[in-house]
């Protein structure tokens, strides 16, 4: 054989392997593998109802029960599947189809809780037998189940019942036992058992006066209109009211606050001896916070602890916590000095009422003794609990990107460690019954989820329950960069995370995406797994696009000064901190300029809108998603809080108008809705469409039926693949 013919047999047979090496070097994760609702998504281990039964630490499976001594990590198998299947079967209790969703309510019983074809049974995995068992009707929902009595509240339509009977018999119209005002104020439900279980408290929502919004349902043949109730800024709001309901007698009575039009009642929690029922009371303007204290038996107030004022808002977000070593102090939460943090009451102790000033620029009232136990520039995000032998409040905090979990002394105010010894990371706790052990739930940039058990008092792990792999190993991912730019304002510091392409090659030039949210309640860069970066931030990335998101002022877990910098004009000052990010990422050698587009959802696709007609030079391309377009379209509790009404701040209602600003739309912009939005109605796009015509500018529409603010299941990969492809065309 010549030495050609060897060169090319030698050539050929190493072709195939040279490709195998190459392909595996670029595969690159997909939509189905990266969006939630995929075929092949891809997701990082987990262990599910991780809990505590007293002390003890409990992990469930599909099939087994273990526990876990949190100090040496030994695990125990305690029950399986199997056995708890065969005792149900033998009394026609039904099957359980896995273990993730038992409870363990009673730190002193060997007992869990779970449900099983509309029946709550309370099982003793000790002796492998039923306890009992509680049938609701059919429909229900809501469930809140008391660990003291055994009984449970539900709602079945507008109407709450407690097991079998109905404490209220309501017409369409008003929505007892369910969450009110639209979820704001840290509401999450709509039912509060007492500490023994002897009462039940409830909120009563009267919307019959509340204008109704109609949406379509385009699945009959002809079209059926699903009305809700919405109430928009400046408009008739519905009125709350708080009830509570004794079990023993079958009798409700009302608390007596008078007329509840255009007030909020909020963080309802009870006093340990259940005499009393505390609630947090807004104004309608939302600056103006009192802490009242209701006589349980009468429904009388019996007086106001607490009032707190602000020039812009207050927005209590947590109820009161009762010390549970003594029942005379409770912990409150307020941003009175510029963040949230802990403050506990002595109501042994009265003093004269005096009106202080705080370092936000309100007002507050204490009319009892008040010390403050957490300061400092960084902010409380939940209290797990207490130790009650160390007298400590163990609580999760963050500061910017870095996160950790904390115990302070009531009674020295020492904090267990101080905040620089915190990494960049996001946690999250379960503590124990004693306060001893937590478990501790975290993530960092490089590492997807880690489980630990945590001692208390030195807060280092005792045993690692899941350290899990990177669900993208073998992948082509891109590289992720955080940093800070200082705002529009010239003294804030924004922090950023851009994402450059795995081949990234510093002598090209490359298009640019920001994603953008920009308003309160989140936080899009963060500490931990790869910086808050989404599925399709990463898909972007690997096609070629830098990808770039910057915290603006108005976001989340900075600060009361940093979120209401925008108050009265949404839209606007978030949008001068977004200009600076691209200011900055012109300033890169490797950024293309001329390419720049935006795409966000809900406040992010208002900001979206605003950035591509405000800004018309700078973004080229943007994908709006359920956005806002006009203020005075939206809800009130959410869109006067950050706005006020739109009749006492018409200039700013005006501005914030992107109707106002169609004929300024140069670029290219797909605005995405979902035809059953009752978060953000689809007035506001068909409003803006309308406005466009007007103008003679040409957006363009796409409408996801079916679907409410979001667009979640199988569909959201589709979601994603048309924005992907808008940004294809014309970026």
């Amino acid at each position: 054989m010549s030495k050609i013919g060897k060169r090319t047999i030698l050539l050929l047979m190493a072709l195939p392997i040279g490709f195998n090496v190459m392909a595996q070097e670029t595969k690159k994760p997909t939509l189905e593998e990266l969006i939630p609702g995929g075929e092949s998504y891809l997701y990082a281990e987990n262990l599910y109802g991780l809990q505590w039964w007293g002390d003890e630490c409990m992990k469930p499976g599909v099939d087994t029960l273990y526990s876990i001594q949190p100090k040496t990590g030994k695990e125990t198998m305690v029950i399986t599947r199997e056995q708890i299947n065969k005792v149900l079967a033998e009394n026609e209790a039904g099957k359980l189809s896995h273990l993730y969703s038992i409870r363990f309510p009673w730190a002193d019983k060997p007992q869990m809780l779970f449900t099983v074809a509309g029946k709550f049974i309370t099982y003793d995995f000790k002796n492998n037998r039923i306890v009992s068992t509680l049938k609701l009707r059919e429909k229900a929902n809501n469930e809140d189940y008391c660990a003291a009595n055994g009984n449970v509240a539900y709602t079945i339509g507008n109407n709450l019942y407690v097991n079998e009977q109905a404490v209220t018999n309501e017409p369409e119209g008003i929505v007892c036992g369910q969450s009110v005002h639209r979820n704001e104020f840290g509401i999450n439900k709509g039912t509060f058992w007492s500490p023994k279980g002897s009462l039940l408290a409830f909120y009563r929502m009267d919307e019959s006066m509340v204008t109704q919004y109609p949406l379509v349902d385009i699945t009959a043949r002809v079209g059926k209109v699903n009305n809700v109730r919405y109430p928009m800024a400046g408009m008739t709001s519905h009125k709350v009211q708080v009830g509570i309901y004794n079990p023993a007698t079958g009798k409700s009575i009302y608390l007596n606050t008078g007329d509840p039009t255009d007030r909020y009642f909020t963080n309802i929690s009870w006093s340990p001896d259940e005499k009393s029922l505390y609630l947090i009371e807004v104004n309608r303007d939302q600056n103006h916070a009192k802490l009242c204290q209701y006589n349980a038996e009468t429904g009388n107030l019996i007086e106001v602890l607490y009032e707190e004022t602000h020039p812009k808002y207050v927005e209590p977000q947590n109820s009161i916590v009762f010390l549970p070593w003594d029942a005379t102090k409770f912990i409150y939460q307020s941003q009175r000095d510029g963040y949230n943090h802990l403050y506990l009451f002595d109501t042994r102790t009265k003093t004269y009422p005096e009106i202080h000033s705080s370092a936000t620029g309100g007002t507050y009232q204490q009319y009892y003794k008040v010390r403050q136990l957490t300061k400092g520039n960084w902010l409380v995000k939940d209290i797990l609990g207490f130790n009650a032998k160390r007298k400590e409040i163990i609580f999760t905090a963050i500061e910017g990107l870095k996160s950790g979990h904390f115990a302070v002394n009531v009674s020295n105010g020492k904090i267990s460690q101080p905040f620089s010894s915190c990494q960049e990371s996001e946690h999250s706790g379960i503590l124990n019954a004693s306060g001893t052990y937590l478990i501790d739930r975290y993530s960092t940039k490089d590492q997807t989820r880690t489980i630990n058990l945590v001692d208390t008092k030195s807060f280092k792990e005792t045993a690692n329950l899941l350290t899990a792999k990177s669900p993208y190993e073998g992948y082509q991912m891109p590289s992720i960069e955080t940093g800070s730019i200082k705002a529009a304002d010239g003294i804030t510091d924004l922090h950023y995370r851009l994402m450059k392409p795995a081949d990234f090659d510093p002598n090209k030039k490359y298009p640019v995406i920001v994603y953008v949210y920009g308003g309160p309640h989140a936080q899009c860069v963060t500490g931990g797994w790869q910086n808050g970066a989404r599925g399709w931030d990463t898909y972007m990335a690997n096609k070629g696009y830098i990808m770039f998101t910057i915290d603006n002022r108005g976001s989340s877990n900075r600060g009361l000064e940093f979120e209401n910098a925008t108050f009265r004009h949404l839209g606007i000052e978030e949008g001068k901190d977004q200009v600076k990010g691209v200011e900055y990422l012109k300033s890169l050698p490797y950024v293309d300029g001329e390419r720049i587009g935006v795409h966000g959802w809900s406040f992010g696709g208002h900001m979206t809108t605003a950035l591509l007609l405000r800004y018309p030079e700078i973004f080229k391309i943007g994908v709006a998603g359920g956005p806002v377009i006009d203020w005075g379209y939206y809800e009130i509790m959410y869109g006067e809080r950050y706005m006020d009404t739109p009749e006492s701040n018409p200039e700013g209602y005006k501005e914030c108008n992107l109707k106002n600003f169609a004929g300024q739309l140069k670029g290219h912009l797909l605005i995405i809705h979902d035809d059953h939005d009752d978060t953000c109605v689809p007035q506001h796009t068909l409003s803006f469409m309308k406005a466009c015509v007007d103008a003679r500018t040409y957006p363009d529409l796409f409408i996801y039926p079916c679907h409410k603010h979001n667009v979640s299941g199988r569909d959201r990969v589709h979601l994603h693949e048309k924005i992907t492809r808008y940004f294809e065309q014309n970026l």
